[in-house]
């Protein structure tokens, strides 16, 4: 059979999974989780939860099983899911949002950020500036789009843009800047003279701009602030988030969009055509969980920063130099201190030396830049706190 056609390859190559000869790689993180369970490893490396999330949500769930919500609900989500986003927008942003126009529920974040760009590209000469390292779907969706992807380096150990690089980089083909915030790979949390500037340039160029805040509740320092509360960001702005990492329920994949009504409208058109709906009886309980008390969000970013701490101090104690996260599950480090010289190398054969699994930070970035990453590892901190514990003391064998 002659090659398959399509724009799977191309989404593939955008993605880095396409081998010098042409053949299709798995993502690094079914490779690694492959290993983890071949090798009886910690899989530090996908960052998922191995706790439940809090019992109203898990509860409300069941509840809306046995009560026969188990069929399509309304194409733009449930209005109690709806208003509950609008909700919590005002409650900790002060951001008005009408729940029948500016609000859209979307099958996770992932499919948030597709309907979001597959719906505002339209030319091979349109850009996406992204942060780089990036979550490797952003790579993925904007070459399955036809477009350019456009980055802006975060470098060791802030992991905070140049700004004069983010100048460079936006000009008027620029359709979206999307920027993630707090950051997956790095746990970084962009300063505020980042956020001005990037609003600052979406105006001057016309470009919209979509973020990703799945992190918004897990930071450590510093309230998150998100974009679409500066001046002049609103009418240009998508914000995406999600209850998985917030409620610990990443298998449930409820996310959503909100924003100005014409744009969410805009990514309802593609939306619609990509899963349709999703988790009807998980709408209400993700509904539950936005409106639990201020005691349950300060609780879980301080469980989040206590494991931080934890994780850090271990691979301290291992020989890494840490870069300590601002927010997010995850923490990256420098293997060089322990002789690494290649990051992949280096975690593929981490699980033999020390029993635990993590990822490189190249499986993040553009080839054209993998060398700048070319020894740091990023580490989840999202497990138990005895799982953490045992990693801990398995990493130093490494010493």
């Amino acid at each position: 059979m002659r090659q398959i056609p399509g724009a799977w390859r191309r989404t593939a190559a955008g993605a880095g999974l396409v081998g010098s000869d042409g053949s299709i790689h798995p993502t690094i993180f079914a490779e690694m989780s492959a290993l983890a369970a071949r090798t009886g490893a910690i899989n530090l490396g996908q960052g998922f939860p191995d706790e439940d999330g809090p019992a109203e949500v898990l509860e409300a769930a069941r509840t809306a099983i046995a009560n026969g919500v188990n069929q399509y609900p309304p194409g733009r989500g449930i209005p109690d899911l709806l208003a509950a986003v609008a909700e919590h927008q005002q409650r900790f942003y002060g951001l008005h949002l009408d729940p029948a126009r500016q609000v859209l529920v979307t099958a996770g974040a992932t499919e948030a950020l597709a309907a979001a760009l597959l719906a505002l590209l339209d030319d091979p000469d349109d850009e996406v500036l992204v942060f780089e390292p990036y979550y490797d779907s952003y790579a993925a969706v904007v070459a399955l789009a036809g477009a350019r992807l456009v980055t802006v380096p975060l470098r060791w150990p802030d992991f905070q843009p140049d700004l004069e690089e983010l100048r460079a980089a936006v000009s008027d083909r620029t359709r979206v800047i999307l920027v993630n915030d707090p950051h997956n790979p790095t746990g970084a949390v962009f300063g505020a003279e980042v956020r001005d500037e990037i609003v600052r340039l979406a105006d001057r160029h016309d470009a919209v701009i979509v973020t990703d805040e799945v992190y918004e509740h897990l930071v450590f320092d510093e309230p998150h602030v998100p974009i679409a509360t500066l001046p002049g960001a609103g009418e240009r702005t998508l914000t995406i988030s999600s209850g998985g990492k917030t409620f610990s329920t990443t298998g449930w994949k409820i996310g959503w969009i909100s924003g100005p009504a014409p744009l969410i409208d805009a990514v309802l058109a593609v939306k619609q055509f990509l899963t349709y709906v999703n988790g009807s009886p998980f709408q209400p309980a993700m509904a539950t969980g936005l409106r639990l008390g201020d005691d349950f969000f300060r609780g879980i970013a301080g469980a989040l920063r206590a494991k931080r701490d934890l994780l850090g101090a271990g691979l301290r104690a291992a020989g890494f130099d840490v870069s300590t996260p601002a927010g997010s599950y995850f923490t990256v480090v420098d293997a060089a201190p322990l002789g690494a010289t290649d990051a992949a190398a280096f975690c593929r054969a981490l699980p033999e030396r020390a029993g635990v699994v993590a990822i490189p930070l190249t499986a993040f970035a553009t080839s054209e830049r993998r060398a700048d990453y070319g020894t740091l590892v990023r580490f989840a901190a999202c497990k138990r706190v005895e799982v953490l514990e045992d990693a801990a003391s398995r990493l130093t064998r490494l010493r």
